[in-house]
C-alpha cells in the first residue's frame, strides 16, 4: 500500500521555493504528482534541475504553456486530476488561459492551489518579494533578534516552507477531502505573509497578555532568558539550552554545578547577569563534552549541529531521519504513518525527462503530434 495520499493525482506547475516543497510533501505522502516544467528554455536555476531534492518523487513533463496546444494539454491533464498547484504572481495563469475558471470548466471537482507572497488581492498582491520580505510584512522578522542588533535572517524556513508550502499542502489536502463530499473544487489562496503571521499566533497572544515586549532580545524565547539561549563552548562549538520548565532548569543547574538558590529562574532583571555566568561555564568544555554530559539528561540542552553533522547524530540514525536516494543523503518523509507510510518513490528528474511516458500514462494518446507541434519537449 502506498502512502495516505495514494490515488490522489496532482498537477504541479513548476515554480521555486514553497511550490515545489508543497508538491514534495504531497508526493512523499503517496500522491501521484506530475511536474509541468518550462519547455524549450531555462527558467530560474533555483527551481530547475535534478540537483534539487524538493523535486523528488515525481516525473517531469516539459510543456510550452504559451503554445495553444500546450495550454490545451494542461487542461486535458486537469480533467483527471484532483488538484493543481501553481506559484505565479496573481493573474499570470489567467493570462495563459489556465486560471481557476478555465480549469473548472474541464473539472469542477479540481482543487486549485495558489502559492503567492502577498495573496491573490490587496495593494501588494502584484509586488515582487521573497521570504525575507514576507516575514518582514508579517511582523515576524521584527520580533526576532538580540537587543541592539538588527533582525537575523532565519533562512527561508518561515515564509517559504512553514507558512508557505506546508500550509499550501494542508489547504490542498483539506479541499480535496471536502470536494469528495461536495463534488465541487475550490481555490486555495495560500499567501506567505498570512502563513507567517499564523505561525506567530502564540507570540501575539503573549503580547496581548503582557508577556511579550516589543524590544527584541528581552523576552522568554528570543534570547532574553538565560535558560533559553545558545552558548559558545571552548572549541568554538555551541550548545542550545531550552530549560523552560522548573524541573529541567533545576537539572541544568545541577549539571552546570551552579547553586540553585543563586540563580532564581524567574528573576528577570537578573537574567543578563545569569546569562554571563552561564556563558563562562560553557566555555570550560568542548561542545561534544557538553553533549555527552547533557543530552541524556532532563536538562533540555543539546549540541548545535551543522547540516552535515545532523545525519550522523545517534538519534537521527536510529530514527532514519535522513535517507539516501540515488546515492544522495536527504531528509526523509515526515510525519510517520503506522499503516500507510510515506516514501520517496524516485529521485528528482531533469525538466522534461518523462514527458512522453507521463503523458501516455495520463491518457494522452497524441504525444508525437504535440512534440511535432512544439507544444512539448524533452527526451523522446
Amino acid at each position: 500500500m502506498g502512502g495516505p495520499l495514494h490515488g490522489v493525482k496532482v498537477i504541479e506547475i513548476a515554480s521555486i521555493g514553497p511550490g515545489p516543497f508543497a508538491a514534495m510533501l504531497l508526493s512523499d505522502l503517496g500522491a501521484e504528482v506530475v511536474r509541468i516544467d518550462r519547455s524549450g528554455g531555462a527558467g530560474n536555476p533555483l527551481g530547475e534541475g535534478s540537483w534539487n531534492f524538493m523535486h523528488r518523487g515525481r516525473r517531469s513533463a516539459a510543456v510550452d504553456l504559451k503554445h495553444p496546444e500546450g495550454r490545451e494539454l494542461v487542461l486535458r491533464l486537469c480533467a483527471s486530476a484532483d488538484a493543481l498547484v501553481e506559484g505565479f504572481r496573481p493573474g499570470v495563469m489567467e493570462r495563459l488561459g489556465l486560471g481557476p475558471e478555465a480549469v473548472a470548466e474541464r473539472n469542477p471537482r479540481l482543487v486549485y492551489g495558489r502559492m503567492t507572497g502577498y495573496g491573490q488581492d490587496g495593494p501588494m498582491a502584484a509586488v515582487a518579494g521573497h521570504d525575507i520580505n514576507y516575514i518582514a510584512v508579517a511582523g515576524v522578522l521584527g520580533a526576532m533578534g538580540r537587543t541592539g542588533e538588527k533582525p537575523p535572517i532565519p533562512l527561508n524556513l518561515v515564509a517559504d516552507f512553514g507558512g508557505g508550502g506546508m500550509l499550501l499542502a494542508l489547504g490542498v489536502v483539506s479541499a480535496i477531502l471536502e470536494a469528495r463530499g461536495s463534488g465541487q473544487g475550490q481555490v486555495v489562496d495560500a499567501a506567505m505573509v498570512e502563513g507567517s503571521a499564523l505561525l506567530a499566533t502564540m507570540f501575539h497572544a503573549m503580547r496581548a497578555q503582557g508577556m511579550w515586549s516589543d524590544t527584541p532580545g528581552t523576552n522568554l524565547l528570543d534570547s532574553g532568558a538565560h535558560f533559553y539561549e545558545v552558548y559558545a563552548t571552548s572549541d568554538g562549538g555551541h550548545v542550545a539550552v531550552g530549560a523552560l520548565e522548573p524541573q529541567f532548569y533545576a537539572t541544568l543547574l545541577r549539571l552546570l554545578e551552579l547553586d540553585a538558590d543563586a540563580f532564581p529562574q524567574w528573576d528577570q532583571p537578573r537574567w543578563p547577569e545569569f546569562k554571563a555566568r552561564f556563558a563562562e561555564v560553557f566555555t570550560t568544555r568542548t561542545r561534544d563534552e557538553w553533549a555527552a554530559l547533557l543530552e541524556g539528561e532532563e536538562a533540555c540542552a543539546t549540541a548545535v549541529l551543522a547540516l552535515h553533522e545532523a545525519p550522523r547524530h545517534p538519534h537521527n540514525v536510529a530514527r532514519g531521519t535522513f535517507v539516501e536516494v540515488d546515492g544522495k543523503l536527504q531528509p526523509a518523509p515526515a510525519p510517520r504513518f503506522s499503516r500507510t507510510p510515506g516514501a520517496i518513490s524516485r529521485p528528482p528528474a531533469e525538466p522534461g525527462a518523462d514527458t512522453d511516458a507521463v503523458l501516455r500514462d495520463w491518457g494522452i494518446d497524441d504525444v508525437a503530434g504535440l512534440r511535432a507541434a512544439g507544444a512539448v519537449s524533452g527526451p523522446a
